[in-house]
């Protein structure tokens, strides 16, 4: 009886942390589920704070079972102490590098130095934003590879991020000293204003030994289209300079044929049809960069426009709320429809059928109201 007693004793004091344990372990299960488990169509970016969210959880949860536990107050706080000491441990010795990426994410994301779709350039690599992860931030470059960088590295190096407002494209080119500045300067002007450029302005960069070193820029509004911008803009001063009979050569140009005073080295020009673009240049190379803009700038107004309708909704007279609250099921439809193209474009190792995911982002170009 005497045993029994105290199996019973022991089994009484240990109940409320089991009780506490149990609870604990339905409350992080259920809020898995319901912040992150019910909702599969979240990407990284709405997926990182309530990551953060369940692993404060945990750590309540944790701590709340110590606190429970029918110990002395002693040998609580040693615990609790042991518990400091861990965390301090893995932070700092395991994983080392996946901290350090993590904790660069975070800074990241409050510093907000660029956003999905932007022009960045870091070290030697150049390219639009297409996604940003936990712990690396994916950028597609020129060649529509894929390159991801480790986020320490964008916040151990300078990141140039090309504006929205505008850009600037630049083109350089040496001429020689038989040519006035002022011709050139207003030939380089004209060639910037025809390839759609705005404002421009030419610098003189250099008096070399054998040539002058121009630089001219201009605005470019439309910053999707900087390849594009820049190719015309080499194309049309090469247009500009040799239809006026000025040659562009290397200061170093060197011919070992005999020529004559009068002769000048310009391909010869030919009045033909200019060749005509098929495809842009940036629907190819930046595709997923375009497509995750899109979807992350959509998301946000649609996000804005169904708190906006469901303010409304509250002060909204009776005979309109019903034309408020069918607006309001429409943008809420849509938004699930924009979340579910995300979740096929990041599910690139998926074994879906290949016309659902078709169908899904065709949905993309479809207008909503």
């Amino acid at each position: 009886m005497q045993i029994s007693s105290r199996i019973i004793n022991f089994l009484l004091a240990f109940l409320p942390s089991f009780s506490i344990f149990i609870a604990s372990g339905a409350v992080l299960w259920g809020s898995h589920w319901f912040l992150i488990g019910r909702r599969p169509e979240l990407g990284n970016e709405r997926k990182f704070p309530l990551q953060i969210l369940m692993l404060a959880l945990t750590i309540v949860s944790i701590l709340a079972i110590v606190i429970a536990l029918p110990i002395s107050e002693s040998f609580r706080n040693k615990i609790i102490g042991l518990i400091g000491i861990l965390l301090s441990g893995i932070i700092a010795f395991s994983s080392t590098n996946v901290i350090a990426n993590l904790m660069a994410g975070v800074l990241l994301r409050i510093t907000k130095p660029f956003r999905t779709g932007d022009f960045i350039r870091v070290g030697d690599f150049f390219g639009r934003v297409s996604e940003r992860g936990l712990f690396d931030t994916e950028i597609q470059s020129e060649s529509r590879e894929l390159i991801a960088l480790p986020n320490t590295y964008l916040v151990n190096n300078p990141v140039s991020t090309i504006r929205n407002s505008g850009a600037i494209v630049s083109v350089t080119l040496s001429l020689g000293y038989d040519v006035h500045h002022l011709q050139i300067e207003s030939l380089l002007i004209q060639a910037a204003e025809e390839s759609g450029l705005k404002d421009p302005f030419v610098n003189i960069l250099e008096l070399g030994n054998f040539s002058i070193t121009y630089r001219i820029s201009g605005l470019l509004t439309e910053v999707k289209w900087l390849i594009t911008a820049q190719s015309s803009l080499f194309r049309v001063v090469l247009d500009t300079l040799h239809g006026q009979g000025i040659e562009i050569m290397s200061p170093s140009f060197m011919n070992q044929r005999r020529i004559g005073d009068d002769q000048t080295i310009i391909p010869t020009f030919v009045q033909a049809t200019p060749v005509k673009e098929t495809v842009d240049a940036e629907e190819i190379v930046f595709d997923k960069a375009e497509q995750a803009e899109q979807r992350e700038g959509e998301q946000q107004q649609l996000i804005e426009d169904i708190i906006n309708l469901e303010t409304a909704l509250k002060g909204t007279q009776d005979e309109k709320k019903d034309q408020v609250r069918e607006n309001l099921e429409k943008k809420r439809e849509r938004l699930k429809v924009v979340e579910q193209i995300e979740v096929v474009s990041n599910m690139e190792t998926s074994i879906a059928e290949p016309n659902a995911s078709t169908d899904v982002k065709k949905d993309m170009k479809k207008p909503h109201s």
